[in-house]
Order: structure tokens, then sequence, then C-alpha cells
């Protein structure tokens, strides 16, 4: 008796969670504030210097009035944290290290010796201009590639909707960087 009614109850519950809807897609056109997750691969040539890259993994959480990026070592080993609030940039390394700005791209190059365009990052994560970008769509009308600043960023989707998020980014500023993104994971935050 004791079975059955375990059996009944599992079957039960099974049939609740067949029937909930799947989670619906985010659409790239509504998303203000968000999270991802993504594994990235960074060359390098800083001026006079040998080209240098490096890779890992990085979690993004992007809200109207704060950006939080974590790099990770491939292995999940911290590497280094930039915070960015409208008034301030902080970058803390592994090691402990700590560096504040007010401007989070002047931050990237004492910290790093490379120009990453940290704040025009979030926009063209989805696609949107960070200030004056010109957008060459693909044939769904999605952002194939964006040009901004001396930038260019090339999107690639693995989902054919008109509204897809990208999975796959690689941004270059041609003789001096090579970012390449492959994005696991894309959440919209409250």
């Amino acid at each position: 008796m004791i079975l059955r009614s375990i059996a009944i109850l599992a079957i039960g519950l099974l049939a609740g969670c067949a029937a909930l809807p799947p989670a619906a897609p985010l659409a790239r056109d509504s998303i203000r504030d968000f999270a991802l997750e993504a594994r990235f691969a960074l060359r390098a040539t800083p001026s006079g210097q040998a080209p240098q890259s490096a890779n890992g993994r990085l979690t993004w959480v992007h809200t109207e009035q704060r950006d939080r990026v974590l790099l990770a070592s491939p292995l999940g080993y911290g590497l280094a944290e930039i915070d960015i609030t409208p008034q301030r940039a902080t970058l803390r390394t592994g090691d402990g290290q700590e560096r504040e700005s007010a401007d989070p791209e002047e931050l990237m190059i004492a910290a790093t010796g490379l120009p990453l365009p940290v704040a025009r990052l979030p926009a063209w994560l989805l696609g949107r201009s960070g200030h004056s970008a010109t957008i060459e769509p693909d044939e769904q009308g999605r952002p194939a590639r964006l040009s901004e600043a001396g930038w260019q960023v090339d999107y690639t989707y693995d989902d054919e909707r008109a509204t897809a998020l990208p999975a796959r980014l690689t941004i270059v500023r041609p003789g001096e960087v090579e970012l390449k993104l492959r994005i696991e994971d894309w959440r919209e935050t409250p």
C-alpha cells in the first residue's frame, strides 16, 4: 500500500512537471539587465611587447547602475573582478591588488596595458550601439557586425529567431586586441 502511494505521488509529480510550459527564450530587444556565463579567449599585442594570450571563464552581471565582471581561469580559479558604477570602477586581482578610477577604460589600460572597452561592452553584447556605432544586420535583421570607435564586433547565433541573443562574439581592435566570447548562458535579471 505504501509503495503504491509513493508511485502515485511520483506519477502525479512527474505529470505536474510535464504540464509546466517551457521557459520562454530571452528576446534581445527587450533585455535591459542581464547576467551571462561565457568562455573567453584574448589575444593582445601591447605597445612595444610580444603578442600575449589568455583564456578562461567570464561571469558578467549588468544592471542600469552597475556592472560586475568576474574573470576566472579555465579551471575556475579567480583571476580578477571588475566592478563598475557610474561614479567609480574598481579592479581587484586574484593576488589581492586593487586599483580604482573614475574611467573604466583608463583603469584597464593602467592595469593591463590594453584598451579594453568595458564600459561599451554591455550594449555591444546585446548588439546595441554604445554611442554612435554602425550596425550591419544579417538576413534575420539581427546584428551581424558592429563598428564603433575603432572596434569591430562580429556576432554568431545558435538560434534562427530574429530576436535571438548572440552565442559568439569576436571583438577586435585591429593590431591591438582580439577578444572571443562563447556565451553559454544568458539570463535576464530582475
